[in-house]
């Protein structure tokens, strides 16, 4: 039995590493993302905004008929197809971290609240959190674009309004079990405030779960981003998104694939490789997921 019993804790210290193993592709291409979007305004080949209808629809550079200098190809207006891409992802980029910002500080200081006092505040919040679970992102985001017009920020706003409520119940439930801990027993006893409580002793051990869940979110936001944007309510145009590149190539698909493919690739491989570094972030950062 012991030898059985060591070959067992052997493999399950196996898997364990293996699990915690960086995702190195994936760290690279998120990496690459924020490079990119970053310095988009010096990398850029040409203004994404620019028409030039003398090169509309050139191909990729690697078909017959490409030019070097449209690596990606052109639209319909003869717009650079790889300064779009790289402009449209700090659009999806800067709703998606604006609105987990605003999420993680809504739902975080309410999660503490709820799972710290309890009684009716707890019953309040969480009604509020069932509401915006049952929220229809798409819809609630249609009824705003129809009667103010499409808009960044409005996207920004709505995904923010759906996004607290996943941090408010994750937080809450840890704060319902570690406030019985005994280190917080023994400060309360000791006559602290309950807001020096929740704040020195609660809230420290709960970070690594909330960065978790707000780097798996990221990828949520890109996709309902470029999904809105493909509708038509993100940005108006000519600002480039990758959902609204999707949009305006998709009447070109047979005879100008690669305005729908590259920004298309683009959302897959940026929300990919988010959730991926997430998961390696969650098996990281995660005591109980430890072999």
């Amino acid at each position: 039995m012991a030898p059985a019993a060591a070959n067992v804790g052997a493999r399950d210290r196996k898997i364990g590493r293996a699990r915690r193993r960086a995702p190195i592709a994936a760290i690279a291409i998120v990496g690459a993302v924020l490079a990119m979007v970053a310095g988009a305004d010096l990398l850029a080949p040409h203004s994404p905004i620019a028409v030039r209808m003398e090169v509309a629809l050139k191909p990729p550079w690697f078909m017959p008929g490409g030019q070097l200098a449209y690596p990606l190809g052109t639209d319909a207006l003869g717009r650079d197809v790889l300064s779009r891409v790289m402009f449209g992802g700090r659009a999806s980029l800067v709703v998606a971290l604006v609105a987990l910002g605003a999420s993680t500080a809504i739902g975080t200081a309410l999660g503490l609240t709820a799972g710290y006092a309890g009684g009716w505040v707890d019953t309040v919040v969480m009604r509020a959190v069932d509401v915006a679970l049952t929220v229809p992102v798409i819809l609630l985001a249609l009824v705003f674009v129809v009667t103010i017009g499409p808009s960044l920020w409005i996207v920004t706003v709505i995904l923010a309004l759906v996004l607290w409520s996943r941090f408010a119940r994750l937080v809450r439930g840890e704060t319902l079990a570690w406030k019985q801990r005994e280190f917080v027993l023994y400060a309360r006893a000791a006559g602290s405030s309950p807001l020096r409580i929740v704040l020195a002793h609660v809230l420290p051990n709960l970070a690594n779960s909330v960065v978790v869940l707000a780097t798996l979110q990221i990828g949520f936001a890109i996709v309902v981003e470029a999904s809105l944007s493909f509708l038509g309510a993100g940005a108006p145009p000519p600002a480039p998104t990758w959902g609204g590149m999707i949009a305006s190539g998709r009447t070109y698909i047979e005879s100008a694939w690669w305005l729908v493919v590259f920004p298309g690739a683009a959302v897959v491989l940026t929300v990919l490789s988010f959730n991926l570094f997430g998961d390696w972030l969650r098996d990281t950062l995660d005591p109980t997921l430890r072999f």
